[in-house]
């Protein structure tokens, strides 16, 4: 059974808009930096390879090459450090961790991209079908015009 007063926290602390982005991810991560009295917003942008944990504790890693040394930072998703989160494209893997990343450089770092389906699945079939009949009524009309 879980604290009360925890629960209470966790609510009132996570954010009521999370940004929707997945592993794979190319993603600008907008940190707000302190120096001083002033507040700046710096810009981590990098390639998401890992998620982990859950509710207010829930963080992702992202991952970036700069001058051939990769980079690797690791934020908390309801920090209020992180200002935003923009997706850049969003990449095809079939894994929830890409720690294989590690080892590769160059052009094997890269990941294919993921397009989002614009049709819904009963659209994507009735224009299959359509396509189907169009052919079919095509080629009767074919049969009939060489049997005059």
């Amino acid at each position: 059974m879980r604290n009360k007063f925890l629960e209470l926290v966790e609510e009132t602390s996570m954010k009521s808009t999370l940004p929707k982005f997945e592993i794979g991810d190319t993603v600008d991560v907008h940190v707000r930096i302190l120096e001083g009295d002033k507040e700046r917003i710096q810009i981590f942008n990098g390639v998401v390879i890992a998620r982990s944990g859950s509710g207010t504790r829930e963080m992702f890693t992202v991952r970036r090459i700069v001058q051939g040394e990769g980079v690797e930072r690791k934020f908390p998703i309801h920090s209020p450090r992180i200002a935003d989160v923009v997706v850049k494209r969003s990449g095809k893997v079939r894994r929830a961790k890409l720690y294989y990343l590690r080892e590769r450089s160059g052009k094997a770092v890269r990941l294919k991209e993921r397009y989002p389906a614009t049709k819904s699945v009963a659209e994507q079939k009735a224009a299959k079908a359509e396509r189907r009949a169009a052919k079919r009524s095509k080629a009767a009309a074919a049969k009939a015009e060489t049997a005059n």
